[in-house]
């Protein structure tokens, strides 16, 4: 006994293997094409696994588990294939439950199958307040899509539903798991670049001013927000600012609000430098009943419009046309998810017919319920006769102070502009103004410009590969890439949840929830004409909400 305990005593390894680090597992929630994303990256990028999948519609939970899980010629196992999330979570008690209690050595009671580490919420954005209040007592690490909610109130109560609360210091607790959200724009080896030139290289100095734009894509806003599942406001008014430019705007703040390095901000006590004001304009100018070709008449639906052959938003044509390409994936599958399935075991023509009857779906506005309108996208609808709302066209401005406190971070601007009718499609473009030169952006390329020598250094950043074309700029492997990197290391020991928040995201919770709220504001400032003060409005957001939340 004592001669096995000499290498333990001695410090040496003789004799020792330490066990491997045991492989992650997540549960995807939501199987649509912000899940396949991620799941993809997972897979094929990390070390981790899918271990099982939440999503109501039949043909695209079993396809995401034949691709991600179980394989092609597999069938789920038990914990693996659940229809909604509620059933997951019911489930995972019941196992929780199981696992606790003794097994039986005989192996009559078999022990339960294994759980989940962390979580990836991709179910529409007004669920995921709900699916994070259900998921927070089971401790588990998340990462959930953009935005985080369609309200600045649940927005802040996700925030206090994940973050410990506060003890005598009044200093926040920290979170005992790893949070992520999808603003995947931090994670482009493009962006990472780009933020090193402005900060760690100071290649045009003190930043003064930035111009950045959004081109949506002429095509791609019909698409998902005037026909598709963003095309409505949310009550308080907040459209396609927030659903799909929040992550434009946390960029935005990422380049000037951000301290370089969460890690050495914590170190050294740096707080964000925010900005002063916000403002903001925009409007829905293009899809209207004002702007509807006369000659489309009465018609609805661009399979019985008379002006269809014409129109650049036919439906028919555009879906049609990634059918004959054989271009299945987004668009195509958002429209009919199981639009593969049908191509290859019924063939070209039952797919056509298949995707017309889709597209063939059309109301009354006068006899159909409100409330059944908002509750699906309609593709075949006209563009100009769909119950869209959102802006199309957008501005957003932020303005800064000099900050008279150590690092004495200098005054500028910034401005971002959300445009729908573009030939780009996502494909951001900017300008960053410094004191000692320009830098100018595209998806592709960072050109400096320096004052002093009159010289222009272009940069290509390589794309990222074929399979990760799609991606934001491989930023959906990035940001999943960081978040199974920090559950890793606080998984397997190696590093505290702060530290592993700081050092892979990047990003805490509580500045996650305060780039949407810069988003609340600025659409509060559209909606009202007005500048708002940023200071003195979140504090008045933040208090009122407190005493919401304490009653």
């Amino acid at each position: 006994m004592l001669k096995d305990l000499i290498p333990l005593l001695s410090g040496t390894k003789e004799n020792i293997s330490p066990s491997p680090p045991r492989q992650l597992r997540f549960l995807v929630i939501g199987a649509g094409s912000r899940g396949n994303a991620y799941a993809r990256a997972v897979t094929t990028a990390t070390p981790g696994v899918i271990h099982a999948v939440a999503e109501p519609h039949d043909f695209k939970r079993r396809e995401f588990g034949r691709n991600y899980i179980w394989g092609r010629e597999g069938s789920s196992a038990e914990g693996q294939e659940f229809a909604d999330w509620r059933e997951w979570v019911n489930w995972e008690i019941e196992r929780r439950k199981r696992a606790s209690q003794n097994v039986d050595p005989n192996g009559a009671t078999p022990p339960p199958p294994p759980g989940v580490d962390g979580v990836f919420i991709c179910t529409l954005d007004e669920t995921h307040v709900e699916v994070i209040q259900a998921l927070a007592p089971l401790s588990l690490h998340i990462l959930c899509e953009k935005p985080l909610a369609l309200s600045l109130n649940d927005c802040l109560t996700i925030y206090r539903t994940l973050q410990p609360p506060q003890g005598e210091s009044q200093t926040p607790a920290t979170p005992s798991k790893i949070f992520s959200i999808g603003h995947v724009l931090r994670y482009s080896q493009h962006n990472i670049l780009l933020r090193k030139l402005l900060h760690s290289d100071r290649a045009i100095g003190d930043i003064v001013s930035l111009e950045h734009c959004e081109p949506v894509g002429w095509w791609h806003f019909s698409h998902s927000y005037v026909r598709g599942n963003w095309r409505r406001a949310t009550p308080a008014g907040d459209g396609s600012l927030l659903t799909k430019s929040c992550h434009d705007i946390d960029f935005i703040l990422w380049l000037l609000c951000s301290p370089p390095s969460l890690e050495d901000a914590r170190a050294n006590a740096i707080s964000p430098h925010f900005p002063r004001s916000i403002s903001s304009a925009g409007a829905l100018t293009q899809f209207r009943r004002a702007r509807k070709p006369s000659a489309a008449g009465e018609a609805t639906n661009c399979l019985s419009c008379p002006a269809e052959k014409d129109c650049l938003y036919s439906a028919r044509r555009s879906y049609g046309g990634f059918l004959a390409q054989g271009h299945l994936g987004w668009p195509l599958k958002i429209v009919c998810p199981d639009i593969e399935d049908v191509l290859h075991s019924h063939g070209a023509s039952a797919a056509q017919s298949h995707l017309m009857s889709r597209l063939a779906e059309d109301y009354d506005r006068a006899s159909t319920p409100d409330s059944v309108i908002a509750s699906k996208p309609w593709y075949g609808r006209c563009v100009y006769e769909a119950d869209n709302d959102v802006c199309d066209d957008q501005v957003v401005t932020l303005a800064w102070d000099d900050e008279d406190m150590p690092p004495h971070r200098l005054a500028k601007t910034a401005s971002f502009h959300m445009i729908a009718p573009t030939e780009k499609l996502c494909e951001r473009r900017g300008r960053v103004y410094g004191t000692t030169g320009e830098i100018t952006y595209d998806s592709d390329t960072i050109s400096v410009f320096n004052f002093d020598t009159s010289k222009r250094t272009v940069i290509r950043v390589p794309p990222p590969p074929l399979d990760q074309e799609e991606s934001h700029g491989g930023g959906d492997y990035g940001l999943t890439k960081k978040f199974v990197g920090a559950v890793e290391a606080v998984e397997n020991g190696e590093l505290d949840v702060e530290t592993a928040q700081a050092r892979f995201v990047g990003c805490t919770l509580e500045e996650a929830v305060r780039s949407h709220a810069v988003v609340f504001a600025a659409e509060e400032a559209r909606r009202e004409e007005k500048v708002v003060k940023w200071e003195s409005w979140w504090e008045e957001k933040l208090k009122a909400s407190a005493a919401v939340w304490k009653a």
